[in-house]
């Protein structure tokens, strides 16, 4: 690749950072470039290294996941408990809840808050300090149109996108009490009724 030093372009709303191998420490220095790009908060950041580019897209990735997981987790425990095992399995054509599909309905609902609430402390505990999971990655060829590309020395750069996740964290937020309240509703009426 090219020889010289490690550098970040900056761009009024963008950052680079440039694959340039100068020395063993190269990964590193293009590490340490996004952490510095990731905290001063740019809308767009380019990620020319592709290693690094693709362990921060799965990174991300991973992130959504778990996000992903613990809304719909605890919308399915939320739904699941409010609409009783009965009106289900009455839609079903079933003449009375077998006991087993009454306990199996419990436990799905359960389970999901469970997964919820998982999910959810793991994302608060692994991504919510990072300053990554502010950014997602964009795949967009017209959003990609108007970010300096045609300088960079890669194919397949990675693009990430600061975007606001107030919203987004209100909904996991909400969704994961929701769940928590549910099962805790679910637990007390076996052991009290």
């Amino acid at each position: 690749m090219a020889e010289g030093g490690s550098k970040v372009s900056t761009f009024p709303e963008c950052a680079i950072i440039h694959e340039i191998y100068d020395g063993e420490n190269a990964e590193e220095q293009f590490e340490y470039e996004l952490e510095r790009a990731l905290e001063s908060g740019v809308p767009y950041i380019v990620v020319e290294p592709s290693r690094l580019g693709d362990e921060t897209a799965r990174w991300i990735m991973i992130g959504n996941c778990l996000h992903k997981t613990a809304v719909l987790a605890g919308l399915s425990c939320a739904i699941s408990t409010a609409i009783p095992s009965d009106y289900v399995f009455g839609h079903l054509g079933l003449p009375s809840v077998p006991r087993l599909l009454g306990t199996t309905y419990e436990v799905f609902s359960l389970c999901s808050g469970v997964v919820s609430f998982a999910c959810a402390a793991l994302y608060e505990v692994s991504w919510q300090s990072d300053p990554c999971c502010k950014y997602q990655v964009e795949y967009d060829a017209r959003n990609l149109a108007g970010l300096p590309l045609h300088s960079l020395t890669s194919a397949s750069p990675v693009v990430l996108v600061r975007k606001d996740n107030t919203a987004r964290r209100r909904l996991h937020s909400v969704c994961t009490t929701v769940a928590a309240l549910c099962c805790g509703l679910r637990i007390y009426r076996w052991y009290f009724q």
